[in-house]
């Protein structure tokens, strides 16, 4: 028996490394649409292989190949990438099967013994390549599921009992990161996250671990490793087939309840696409609308209102730009071409040390990279604008390119509408366009450059056109030192300008002008020492540079007096640091500190007031003039940041936060939405800087296998220093703009319900919000106070928002989108007397924004139909019908009051006061 057995080992031993010899052989295809049978018999002619595989199977796959001289495991690597058939070597013969490959390794538990030495399993003997040392820079690259991968080399001497792998999670098809990727042993249940780089820290028990890989849009994948020191193993995982089967793909489902975060939402670019726009457009802020917090005044309104906070309050990253006007065509599009997109990621508390500058919410918008395998791209054509993107290698896998272009061409709407209409005149018209070049230099050293302008131009049918532009410019390096330790340095510009002008009349025509220019500075580490603790810290720098307005003549025949507001300067810095740690499997926790401080710098006159009086003109004592580069006013302190994660069961948790922030920047409006004509001022010696805290509680619970998603959060948030207006305040070419706004105190207080379900047929989400903002005049000093002093709505005050997304996929081709909406209406304030007084008839008010407009409800419809789903074409094509206002509701978006033969008629104005249909076709090729 024991003869027997040992034969069996040395039989099978032997075949294991004579088929390891002959899978290195290479073989040439020049294969076009082929079937099973065609394939089978090239490589058989080349080989001393026989191929074996159920020919129904196959029925519907064909192949595509031109290769020479390769080898014969890479060419079928390459055909049966994405397929979901796999490929086993046992003796001269090559088995194809749907699923996992089959085992023909000799089982763990047949290990050779040898004399005075330590047991071995064969497979670490047999199946090891690219082995990575401690402190070497050479890889590992993990493709296949039943290898067995050797991380690092056999520490004799040390006394360490775990290792830290790290690398990079990559798409098989494109090469491109897969950020957010999840991988992680079972037992004794240790993870990572990947970060938007797809690289990877994780640090486990030395010995032989089976590590698990889960993403949305890739297959589930395994990789089996034997880890002896510290080292570097690339995973390149395959991207989830649709073709075949559907499969439910888990990874990320349970952030909700094993992160420390609250208050975040996580958006992909496929669920955004799914919601019903306006024109058919994919736009993500009107899809962030659609979240629990999130509101804004109106339709068609730029910017968005979030748990209480104002538009300026929000901080709106691009790839780490600053956008700080993120819409075109009066806020019907978004600025964000979503060819361009990945994901994007919304914090309206918890939110992270590494932000700053805004009180209310950090949006972060994602930019993908572009394809490492070939030259691809997509276009797309609707009613009123296009757009087309390209992508891919240049010259290497190394460094990818993708760019974006959009356009409009709306005019003929306007050209359509009756002689008499006001708008008949109307010329509306918007561009832009994103670069993003990367470039992996090395395994430790990766380059990134992202550019994105825009452009608008309009005319309201009279004689003033508006025009305005982002241009912006980032270039970003990051560099792992080591396992545990990586760091990124980005700089950048982000400039945004906007003008009116009019040359109709040629002895009034004017050219107005404002502009925010801004640049970036920042150093931004990670360190995780081991599975339980993760440090970030890093340093920041802002330099600003505004032109809050000037006014000039149009030309040399204008006879228009120039009238420029004085420049403004400052520096914004900050330092911080957060630490995240795992008390426990239930518990967990994360704190940080941000320390910024703001110098308002010259040159500049700043105008100085009786102190302990109202700032007015008649309380000025004097001016003082500082040079350029001089401190005028600084502003400093403390920002805290603190979260905990409670976690009752696998599929339960509670969360509380706390936060506090600081904002030296200011929006100046007397509109309820951000306007082109807006103008930002910094903070000074008479304008303070807002800040404010926020503190939060939540309740998190899954259901049927993490495959549905409910939380419920509450919020209670101060604010200070919030600037609201006097009655008729001007906010256009105004040197003293602190004698015209009054300083408030607000708090703002919620809760939001969701429910998301975002696998299967039927998905998508439901929410409810009930929230309010309310705001007060804290200043003692100022001559005019607001209702009494007493507490009042702000505008964007709505405490009732309900939204409903749905999606159903009736089959691969045919999907059908529906989402609902409902909310309060906005406060206003109403005339409700009239009196004479001086001989002439005066309107009495009431108090301010103590009467809402109506209600605003709308129903959205859109039809999704795809081309054929064949892998080996040259181009896929996809239509959206749909109709944006499905009920044709005239909702309000504002209203306003006329004198008309001496009475006051009220008007509502409807930005879509009918149903808007629309068609959009799509191609990639």
């Amino acid at each position: 028996m024991k003869r027997a057995f040992i034969l069996m080992a040395s039989l099978i031993l032997l075949n294991s490394f004579w088929a390891k010899a002959q899978k290195s052989v290479s073989v040439s295809l020049h294969l076009e649409q082929a079937g099973i049978d065609d394939l089978a018999k090239s490589l058989e002619n080349q080989t001393s292989y026989r191929l074996f595989y159920k020919a129904s199977e196959f029925d519907s796959l064909k192949f595509s190949i031109n290769v020479d001289n390769k080898p014969l495991v890479t060419v079928l690597d390459q055909l049966l990438s994405s397929s979901g058939f796999s490929y086993s070597f046992f003796e001269n013969s090559i088995f194809l099967i749907k699923g996992e490959a089959i085992s023909t390794e000799l089982a763990s538990q047949f290990e050779p013994v040898d004399a005075g030495t330590k047991k071995q399993p064969l497979a670490t003997q047999t199946e090891t390549t690219d082995i990575s040392t401690q402190g070497s820079t050479k890889r590992t690259v993990a493709t296949l599921q039943n290898k067995l991968y050797v991380i690092g080399m056999p520490e004799t001497n040390s006394t360490r009992t775990s290792a830290t792998i790290t690398g990079y999670i990559k798409s098989q098809k494109t090469g491109n990161p897969v950020p957010g990727a999840a991988i992680f042993i079972n037992s004794p249940g240790i993870g990572a996250v990947a970060d938007m780089a797809g690289f990877y820290t994780l640090t486990l028990p030395k010995g032989r671990h089976e590590l698990h890989i889960k993403a949305i849009g890739i297959q589930d994948n395994k990789r089996i490793v034997s880890l002896q020191s510290n080292g570097r193993l690339d995973i390149v995982v395959q991207e989830q087939v649709n073709t075949l089967k559907e499969v439910v793909v888990t990874a990320g489902r349970r952030n909700n309840i094993t992160a420390t975060q609250m208050g975040v939402e996580r958006l992909d670019i496929k669920t955004i696409k799914q919601v019903p726009a306006v024109f058919g457009e994919p736009d993500v802020l009107r899809v962030i609308l659609t979240l629990p917090g999130v509101k804004s005044v109106g339709e068609s309104s730029t910017g968005f209102n979030v748990r209480g906070g104002a538009v300026d309050q929000n901080l709106i990253l691009f790839n780490d730009l600053t956008i700080y006007n993120p819409s075109h065509f009066f806020g019907f599009f978004s600025a964000f071409n979503a060819e361009m997109i990945k994901d994007v990621e919304l914090y309206k508390s918890s939110i992270p040390a590494k932000y700053g500058g805004r009180l209310s919410s950090v949006l972060e918008v994602n930019a993908r990279e572009g394809d490492k395998k070939k030259i691809k791209g997509s276009a797309g054509i609707g009613l009123i604008t296009s757009r087309i993107n390209i992508e891919g290698p240049i010259l290497s896998e190394k460094t990818t390119f993708i760019a974006g272009a959009r356009t409009t061409y709306s005019n003929w709407i306007f050209d359509m509408l009756p002689k008499k209409t006001d708008f008949k005149n109307t010329k509306a018209n918007f561009s832009d366009f994103n670069l993003n070049l990367n470039h992996q230099h090395n395994a430790r050293n990766n380059f990134s450059l992202t550019s994105y302008y825009s452009n608008d131009n309009s005319n309201l049918a009279t004689d003033t056109s508006y025009a305005y532009n982002n241009q912006n410019l980032s270039l970003k390096w990051k560099h792992n030192f080591s396992s545990k330790l990586v760091g990124t340095a980005t700089t950048g510009i982000d400039n945004y300008k906007y003008q009116s002008y009019s040359s109709f009349n040629a002895v009034n025509a004017y050219r107005l002008k404002f502009n925010i220019k801004q640049t970036n500075l920042k150093a931004d580490f990670n360190y995780s020492p081991n599975s339980k603790h993760t440090i970030d810290f890093g340093i920041q720098s802002i330099y600003y540079n505004l032109q809050p307005g000037g006014l000039n003549p149009y030309n040399s025949e204008s006879l228009v007096e120039p009238d420029i507001v004085a420049a403004e300067q400052a520096l914004e810095s900050a330092v911080y640091i957060s630490e995240k740690f795992e008390l426990s499997p239930a518990i967990s926790l994360n704190a940080g500190i941000r320390f910024s401080r703001f110098n308002n710098l010259g040159p500049g006159t700043v105008t100085i007031y009786a102190p302990n009086s109202p700032i007015e003109e008649n309380n000025v004592i004097g001016t003082k003039t500082y040079s350029k580069g001089k401190n005028v006013k600084t502003y400093q302190g403390p920002e805290y940041r603190l979260s905990a994660r409670y976690a009752v069961t696998s599929d339960f948790a509670i969360k509380a936060s706390y936060n506090t922030l600081r904002q030296y920047i200011h929006l100046l409006s007397n509109t309820t939405s951000i306007s082109p004509t807006d103008v930002w001022k910094l903070s000074d010696m008479n304008i303070k800087p807002q800040n404010g805290d926020q503190v939060s509680l939540g309740i998190y619970k899954n259901f049927n296998s993490n495959a549905i998603e409910t939380s419920v959060e509450t919020y209670y948030k101060r604010l200070n220093n919030y600037l609201d207006y006097k009655s008729g305040a001007s906010v256009i070419l105004n040197h003293n703009i602190e004698r015209d706004v009054i300083t408030t105190e607000g708090k703002a207080y919620g809760v939001e319900f969701l429910i998301k379900k975002l696998t299967g047929k039927l998905n998508g989400w439901v929410s409810y919000t009930y929230s309010r903002t309310l705001l007060k005049v804290n200043d003692e000093f100022n001559s005019e106070t607001i209702n009494g002093g007493n507490y009042y709505s702000a505008n964007f005050d709505k405490p009732h928002d309900f939204t409903l997304i749905s999606n159903y996929k009736s089959s691969q081709r045919l999907s059908f989108s529906f989402s609902s909406t409902y909310s309060t209406g906005r406060p206003i304030t109403l005339p409700i007397a009239r009196y004479n007084y001086g001989n002439s008839q005066r309107v009495l008010y009431s108090e301010r924004n103590k009467y809402r407009i109506p209600d605003y409800q709308r129903f959205d419809l859109s039809i999704n139909i795809d081309g054929n789903h064949k892998i080996h074409q040259r181009t896929h094509n996809s239509w959206t019908f749909g109709v944006y206002n499905l009920t044709a509701r005239k909702n309000p978006f504002s209203t306003y009051f006329v004198s008309e033969n001496g009475m006051i008629q009220g008007y509502k104005l409807s930005i879509f006061a009918t149903a808007i249909p629309f068609v959009n076709y799509n191609i990639r090729f």
